[in-house]
């Protein structure tokens, strides 16, 4: 059989940190996983790199390995040691469950779940007790649980590397905040194509050569109670989709805007205006309020700026109790005033002085 070069394999030195070690297999993973790579030689590159960190990041395999020196180069043949000479690895469906001939030899005892003495080779005296089908059927499961981390692990790299979320604004009315109703958006955003995985295909049907797709989606979403501008609504799973099939979230930030009404904490600000005479002899004015149309009684000698409180009239707190409505008075001028009127303005101003 041929000896494998696992630190060659993964591009690393031979006094590579496990982190170095880690890093290196998951940027090979996700250049040679099958899923992404549809090249002749990517899964038995996949397989080989899948391999390779199989034993040189767990420290133990490592530490193993080593002992058979740096002297090895890449294919040469090597010898297994004592106790694996005349044993057939065809035996085990070719290559004991997905691992190659040299590693099965090297490490055929922590597959079959004996444990060594030592990291030595004296230790590689053979096999007992469940006999080598117990070892294939070992080297099976674990191959294939090998390979299920390999995609985990480079299906959540891949995660990280993008950025999956979509934000999106979105504008609330403070009747929504009462009534929390159940609300539709329309979301886009530009993607991978699925088709070509971003290759920009010349003939590809899907995206035409872009190598990107626009989705566009409608999603509806509830209206928290409590939610205030500037926070978050998440919908999650419905953001971006690689081809991994790692999905993002969609985060929703929330902008308070009525046309009505200004927002301080749980207390509500409306502005009424007020004719001059109106402010200055008092009157009685309909307002309306989330709880309806109510009259309010305008105080004499009233000033542009001031701000009467009612009281329970704003958004309810957590707690039960409720914020304030505050009516802000803007006094405004009249248009279009006839003569008479300028006249009484020009008798107001001389009796004010």
């Amino acid at each position: 059989m041929q000896y494998k070069d696992y630190y060659e394999i993964l591009g690393v030195e031979r006094s590579a940190t496990q982190q170095a070690i880690k890093t290196a297999y998951k940027k090979l993973a996700r250049k040679y996983h099958p899923d992404v790579n549809k090249a002749p030689d990517a899964q038995a590159k996949f397989k080989d790199i899948n391999e390779a960190y199989e034993v040189l990041g767990d420290e133990n395999k490592r530490k193993r390995y080593d002992q058979l020196g740096s002297n090895w180069s890449q294919g040469a043949d090597f010898t297994p040691p004592p106790g694996f000479e005349n044993f057939s690895f065809s035996s085990m469906g070719g290559n004991a469950g997905g691992f190659s001939d040299f590693f099965s030899a090297i490490f055929g005892d922590i597959m079959s779940g004996q444990s060594g003495r030592s990291s030595g080779f004296s230790n590689f005296g053979g096999f007992s007790g469940g006999g080598f089908n117990d070892f294939s059927g070992f080297a099976n499961q674990r191959a294939q649980q090998s390979t299920q981390r390999a995609r985990e692990n480079a299906r959540k790299a891949a995660q990280k590397e993008q950025n999956l979320d979509i934000i999106q604004n979105v504008n609330l009315t403070v009747n929504d905040l009462i009534k929390c109703p159940k609300k539709t958006i329309t979301i886009s955003s530009y993607q991978p194509c699925p088709v070509c995985h971003g290759q920009k295909i010349g003939f590809c049907s899907n995206c035409s050569g872009t190598g990107i797709e626009k989705v566009t989606k409608s999603l509806t979403f509830q209206v928290p109670k409590f939610v205030k501008s500037g926070q978050k609504i998440r919908l999650k799973g419905e953001g971006k989709t690689d081809s991994y099939g790692n999905k993002g979230d969609v985060y929703l930030v929330v902008n308070i805007k009525d046309n009505n009404y200004e927002i301080n904490d749980f207390d509500l600000i409306k502005d009424i205006e007020l004719l001059p005479y109106e402010a200055v002899l008092g009157c009685e004015k309909e307002i309306e309020t989330i709880n309806g149309k109510i009259k309010i009684k305008i105080p004499k000698l009233t000033s542009t700026g001031k701000k009467l409180r009612l009281k329970e009239l704003g958004l309810t707190k957590k707690d039960g109790t409720k914020g304030n409505l505050e009516v802000r008075i803007k006094i405004v001028t009249p248009e279009n005033l006839s003569k008479e009127a300028m006249e009484l303005y020009e008798k107001l101003k001389k009796l004010s002085s």
